[in-house]
């Protein structure tokens, strides 16, 4: 979400390994029957395509199954009220890389996105891209720009549903460019960009993990990483700065989260866990997903330091441009 946040995946690796493994070892809690991790998208986004990579190790570590339940709406915010409202007994899991941009354009939330949960771990932070049908006749963000420019209100532009980072990366980049688009929302990041394929939509601004692998099968055609830097998942695509949008910065980070008031060892053994398979799946995450893990995040506290900062800064941007709370 901010460029700011770098590292790169030795130190990820480094600062996650050992700390995870000995906390995984040693901890006295385990659960007693299959964990649910909510999505609250639908199959085929980023943050299914993430809990699934860590779902699997995590599972093994705790000795139970990690079974995904995808609850999509309303932008995240129907799973993460049924997370928010489960048991407090460690068998029910968030994970939502929303979870702090949806507080900043949803006027009545019901439920607190820093208050009502517990942090286990940070699955990692990715960039989101600039992605055109590939019909559509741009191929550069300059090009696409003049072209909805010259069609004001007549070309479509998919997000992953109101609240969704994809949503806010979707608004930045049109009030920074002084576009004129329709916003057509989706039930997650997957039917979006699936949208984008089909050409229902014709440009978006989604996330790298639910973007990739059409990019490199040219189902979408790339314009930037909306990154200062070019991200190594994309070495041939330019950032945001080389593609002249160098307003449009937008990174978003994968928080996995509780119910408030989940036992501090249930809180401490799932986030040994997840770090342990965050850690194993690194490779993983970057390459199907160009999502990287970052050190620092071992704490219930420095999770939830994350997510509100995250709620603070997107509220920041948006109320910049000029976007108030629906």
């Amino acid at each position: 979400m901010t460029p700011t946040r770098r590292s790169t995946l030795g130190l990820a690796m480094a600062g996650l390994a050992a700390p995870a493994l000995v906390q995984a070892q040693g901890s006295a809690w385990r659960p007693t029957r299959p964990i649910r991790l909510i999505v609250p998208f639908a199959p085929g986004g980023s943050n299914d395509i993430v809990g699934r990579i860590i779902s699997e190790p995590a599972g093994q570590i705790l000795g139970q199954a990690i079974v995904i339940e995808n609850r999509a709406g309303a932008g995240s915010v129907i799973g993460s009220e049924a997370a928010a409202r489960a048991p407090a007994d460690g068998h029910t899991v968030l994970i939502n890389s929303a979870h702090a941009a949806v507080p900043a354009v949803v006027a009545r939330m019901p439920y607190n996105a820093v208050t009502d949960f517990e942090g286990v771990a940070v699955a990692g932070f990715s960039p989101h891209t600039l992605v055109v049908n590939p019909r559509v006749e741009a191929r550069t963000a300059a090009e696409l720009v003049a072209r909805v420019r010259a069609n004001p209100g007549r070309m479509n532009q998919a997000t992953a549903g109101i609240g969704s980072s994809v949503h806010i990366a979707g608004l930045v980049f049109a009030n920074r460019m002084n576009l004129q688009a329709e916003m057509v929302h989706y039930r997650g990041g997957g039917p979006a960009v699936a949208a984008l394929v089909a050409g229902e939509s014709q440009f978006g601004t989604p996330t790298m993990a639910s973007s990739l692998g059409q990019i490199r099968g040219d189902g979408v055609r790339a314009l930037a990483v909306l990154a200062n830097q070019r991200s190594p998942a994309l070495p041939n695509v330019p950032s945001a700065t080389e593609a002249g949008i160098p307003g449009v910065v937008l990174e978003e980070f994968f928080p996995i989260t509780v119910p408030k008031g989940t036992p501090v060892e249930i809180v401490a053994a799932l986030g040994a866990a997840f770090r342990q398979a965050i850690q194993q799946s690194a490779p993983r995450l970057i390459e199907l997903a160009g999502v990287a893990p970052r050190a620092g995040y071992d704490t219930n506290a420095q999770v939830m330091t994350l997510v509100r900062e995250g709620v603070e800064e997107y509220t920041r941007i948006l109320r910049a441009a000029g976007v108030q709370p629906e």
